[in-house]
C-alpha cells in the first residue's frame, strides 16, 4: 500500500506524541510505502537519524505555514494559543500539499496520527482517499471535585480547556472530519463518547502509545532493587493536572518514614510543590530531580519500586507503560490513558471520587506496596507480560495494517 500519515508531531529519540507519530512511520514503513507529513521543528531530529538509519520506503515532507517554524524551546513561556494556531494552519497546508502529492502518487490510505487532539479538524480528510482518524483524546477532563486543589491559574486553565474543547466540537470541520473517517479511534473511553456524538460512523477505542521491541528488551533487564528505601517515583511536566500535589499529600499520610519520594521533571507547579513538601514535613524525604534526558529518567525510574502517577487527565500515559515494561507496579487514577493502560493485576487503580478518598487510596496502596515484596514482584512480572502482549509497536502496527486491509476491502 501507498499510505500517507499527517504526523505534525513526529521525532526520533523522543516521548509522548513525537514519539507517536515516529513509531507509526518507521515501523509502518517496514511492510508499505510510507509519506509522512509533519512540521520542519523535527526536521533536524529526523535527518540526523535517517543519515544514520535510512529507510528505503519511508519520505518525509516536511512544511510549515507561512514559513513559520514553530520554536518549542519557548513552551511553557507564551499562550499556548500560538500553538493551536499553528497547528490550525498546518493542517490547512497538510491539505494542499495532500492534493498535489496525489497528482503524483495513488495514496490507498490517508491517516491522521499526531496531534492526538478530536477537537481541531484534519483537512486531509476532505481528500479523495479512505481516512482514518486518531488516534486521538482531549476528552477527558479532571474531576470538578478535584479543582479545589487547584491555583487561579490552574482553574482558569481547566475552564479555558473546556470552553475551547466545546468550540473545537461547534466547528464544523470537526463534524465533517468525524463523519468522514473510516474509522476514528479514540485513546480513551471519554474521547471516544465525544467521536460518536460527533456522527463519526465507525469508533473504536485503541492506545495510541506503544513501546518498541528494544525498548521493551531493554525495561525488561531492568533489575529489581532491595528493599532500602523503599522509593516512589512520578514523572513528567509539573502541571496542576499532573496531579503531584495527591501523590505528596499521600506519601505524608502513608507515613513511610524509611521511604523515599522522587520527582523527575520541571514545570510552572515546582515551587508550590516544594513548598507543600515542606509543609507535609516530609521535605528530607522527597528529592526533586528536576528535568532529565528520557534515558536518564528511565534510569532512575529503574531505582525506584513504584510508579506514582496520579494525573487527571492524560490521554496516553507513556511512563505508566514504561514503568510495566520495567517490572514496576504503578499507581493512577482510574482516569483517561493510564486508566485503560493500567490493569488491578499491574498496579492500583483509585477511583476518583474527591481529593481526600483518593489521596486516602493513594496512600493505602503505597503502604500495602512499601510492605509487601512478593506482591511488588507479582505486579510487575503482570506489567511486563501486558506491554508485551499489547503494547509493543510491532504487534500494533500488525493490527493497524489489518485495519487498512478491511477498509481497502
Amino acid at each position: 500500500m501507498n499510505i500517507l500519515l499527517s504526523a505534525y508531531a513526529c521525532e526520533p529519540h523522543s516521548g509522548s506524541e513525537p514519539a507517536v507519530g515516529w513509531n507509526m512511520a518507521q515501523k509502518l514503513a517496514q511492510f508499505h510505502q510510507v509519506w509522512v507529513f509533519t512540521s520542519h521543528t523535527h526536521r533536524p531530529e529526523i535527518e540526523a537519524e535517517l543519515a544514520q538509519r535510512p529507510i528505503a520506503n519511508l519520505t518525509i515532507i516536511y512544511f510549515d505555514p507561512l514559513g513559520w517554524v514553530y520554536d518549542w524551546s519557548f513552551e511553557g513561556k507564551r499562550s499556548q494559543l500560538d500553538v493551536y494556531l499553528h497547528y490550525y494552519l498546518w493542517q490547512i497546508w497538510a491539505y494542499f500539499s495532500g492534493r498535489s502529492l496525489l497528482k503524483d502518487v495513488a495514496i490507498d490510505i490517508i491517516h491522521h496520527v499526531t496531534y492526538v487532539k478530536y477537537s481541531n479538524p484534519s483537512f486531509l480528510s476532505f481528500l479523495p482517499v479512505p481516512f482514518v482518524w486518531g488516534p486521538v483524546g482531549g476528552g477527558e477532563r479532571s474531576p470538578k471535585a478535584f479543582w479545589q486543589d487547584f491555583g487561579w491559574r490552574g482553574k482558569l486553565y481547566e475552564q479555558l480547556r473546556d470552553i475551547a474543547r466545546n468550540v473545537g466540537e461547534a466547528d464544523p470541520f470537526v463534524h465533517l472530519t468525524a463523519r468522514r473517517s473510516r474509522v476514528a479511534i479514540a485513546t480513551t473511553n471519554d474521547t471516544a463518547v465525544r467521536l460518536k456524538k460527533l456522527q463519526a460512523p465507525n469508533v473504536r477505542t485503541i492506545s495510541g502509545i506503544g513501546l518498541s521491541a528494544k525498548e521493551i528488551q531493554t525495561l525488561a533487564k531492568i533489575e529489581p532493587v532491595g528493599r532500602d528505601p523503599i522509593r516512589f517515583i512520578s514523572m513528567g511536566r509539573l502541571l496542576h493536572w499532573k496531579g503531584f500535589h495527591l501523590g505528596l499529600r499521600a506519601f505524608a499520610a502513608a507515613k513511610l518514614l524509611q521511604s523515599e519520594y522522587w520527582i523527575v521533571g520541571e514545570g510552572p507547579q515546582q515551587g508550590r510543590l516544594q513548598l507543600l513538601a515542606e509543609t507535609l514535613g516530609i521535605a528530607p524525604q522527597v528529592k526533586f530531580l528536576g528535568r532529565l534526558p528520557r534515558q536518564d529518567g528511565l534510569k532512575k525510574l529503574g531505582d525506584c519500586h513504584v510508579l506514582v502517577h496520579p494525573s487527571l487527565h492524560d490521554s496516553g500515559g507513556l511512563v505508566c507503560l514504561e514503568a510495566m515494561a520495567a517490572g514496576r507496579p504503578v499507581v493512577c487514577l482510574d482516569l483517561g490513558g493510564p486508566g485503560v493502560l493500567v490493569t488491578s493485576s499491574a498496579g492500583f487503580k483509585i477511583q476518583p471520587v474527591d481529593p481526600e478518598q483518593a489521596i486516602a487510596q493513594i496512600a493505602a496502596a503505597m503502604v500495602k506496596l512499601a510492605e509487601d515484596e512478593d506482591l511488588r514482584s507479582q505486579m510487575g512480572a503482570a506489567g511486563r507480560e501486558i506491554v508485551r502482549e499489547h503494547y509493543n509497536w510491532d504487534r500494533k502496527i500488525i493490527a493497524q495494517i489489518q485495519m487498512y486491509e478491511q477498509i481497502l476491502s
